[in-house]
C-alpha cells in the first residue's frame, strides 16, 4: 500500500472535496467544527471514550470516512486495540450482521493508524 495505508488514503481523498464545499458554505463548516470541538472536549467522558463512540457510530452508519477519521482520532487520544475492538463489538449488538463488515473495516483502520503511531514513536 505504499507509504500510507488504505484508511489514510480515504482521508486524503476526502480532504480536497471538503475544501471545495467548505469554500462554498464556510459558516456551516464553522458551526460544524465548533460542534465537533465541543462534543469531543473532555468532560464526564474523556475524549478517548467519545472517539470510540464515534468510531462505533461510523460502523453502524457504514461510513468509511467516519471510520477512518475516528479510528485515527481514537489512536491519537490513546485508545488501545482492545478498547477499539470492544467498542466495535457494541456496534455489532446494535446493528447486527452489517456491522460485522464495517466493524472489520473499523478495526483494520484503527490498527493501521495505531501501527503508524507506533512507527512514529520509534
Amino acid at each position: 500500500m505504499g507509504e500510507h495505508g488504505h484508511y489514510q488514503e480515504i482521508l486524503n481523498d476526502l480532504n480536497p472535496q471538503h475544501r471545495a464545499l467548505r469554500a462554498a458554505i464556510p459558516e456551516v463548516y464553522q458551526g460544524f467544527n465548533a460542534l465537533s470541538k465541543a462534543a469531543f472536549a473532555p468532560g464526564a467522558l474523556d475524549t478517548k471514550t467519545k472517539e470510540l463512540i464515534a468510531l462505533a457510530i461510523g460502523v453502524v452508519d457504514e461510513c468509511d470516512g467516519c471510520i477512518a477519521s475516528h479510528a485515527r482520532s481514537a489512536v491519537r487520544a490513546g485508545a488501545s486495540r482492545q478498547e477499539a475492538a470492544e467498542a466495535i463489538g457494541v456496534a455489532f449488538l446494535m446493528q447486527g450482521g452489517p456491522a460485522t463488515i464495517y466493524g472489520s473495516r473499523a478495526y483494520t483502520a484503527f490498527c493501521e493508524f495505531a501501527d503508524a503511531e507506533e512507527q512514529r514513536d520509534r
